[in-house]
């Protein structure tokens, strides 16, 4: 098994990408810190991993002293800390007329600053067994949706801070930090968002070849494959990337000019 015997905190894994992440984990041999704010949901991931695998926390990483309280856990649980998974996030619609100072924030509080008080916290631990640090970005970290401004910008800061933390972590250190910005990915969340958006209760199944090249969404379960990788030794020193998981080249993509689903801003 690629994870034996490490210890791996997921934030945001009671439902979708983390909680696929955090299943895969523990298939892996991984003991794992399920986290989030949806308590049942939790209570049921933890009941499928096994109590020996698993263990929950439930709190808004926002609130002071959250995250050390996640790294405490993991201690005291499992005996040691070597990987997080930064993965808990605010998905919120907003441009430049709805977005305010607070509501900005609020985004920027849970998406950026709690992963990177996660890894500050975790530093100590995750030097003494030369362990990593997996974000979970998006592709909106490019330039983002335009509906999609606040949750762009702080997906954006996120990466930067990988590509720096994993030079400076990397050589001082010894801890690895590397991301991957899904793509339009198949959560409960996202089947929700696009139904509260007046779409069908099935509009994944029939997506136009302009969002969906082969046909279909991305799901969970094939994002949680490419993050075992990056948490698994068999990465080796590779720190400070960002891999992009998508359908399609994100940045300068041209989509097919006789796309009827395209329509023209002007």
């Amino acid at each position: 098994m690629r994870l034996e015997n490490k210890v791996i905190i997921v934030t945001g894994s009671t439902t979708g990408i983390g909680k696929a992440i955090a299943i895969r984990c523990a298939k892996e041999g991984a003991k794992v810190v399920i986290h989030g704010l949806e308590e049942d949901w939790g209570r049921s991931v933890v009941e499928e991993l096994g109590a020996d695998n698993a263990i929950l926390h439930i709190e808004d990483l926002s609130i002071d002293g959250a995250t050390q309280r996640l790294v405490d856990l993991a201690l005291k649980s499992f005996g040691k800390l070597d990987a997080i998974v930064n993965n808990a996030a605010i998905v919120a619609s907003s441009n430049i007329q709805t977005t305010d100072k607070s509501f900005l924030q609020k985004i920027l509080a849970v998406n950026t600053i709690a992963p990177f008080q996660l890894i500050k916290d975790a530093l100590p631990h995750l030097t003494e067994q030369h362990g990593c640090v997996l974000n979970i970005g998006s592709v909106n970290a490019w330039c983002g949706e335009p509906n999609l401004l606040a949750y762009s910008m702080s997906k954006g800061a996120l990466m930067t801070m990988t590509r720096n933390l994993g030079d400076t972590l990397h050589r001082v250190n010894h801890v690895r930090v590397n991301q991957i910005n899904p793509g339009w990915v198949l959560t409960e969340s996202e089947k929700q968002r696009k139904k509260d958006h007046g779409l069908s209760d099935d509009w994944y199944k029939e997506l136009p070849s302009v969002y969906a090249p082969s046909g279909r969404i991305i799901f969970p379960e094939e994002i949680a494959a490419a993050a075992i990788y990056w948490l698994a030794d068999e990465s080796g020193p590779i720190s400070g990337q960002v891999v992009d998981l998508g359908q399609f080249p994100f940045i300068g993509r041209n989509p097919p000019k006789d796309s009827s689903t395209i329509k023209e801003t002007k």
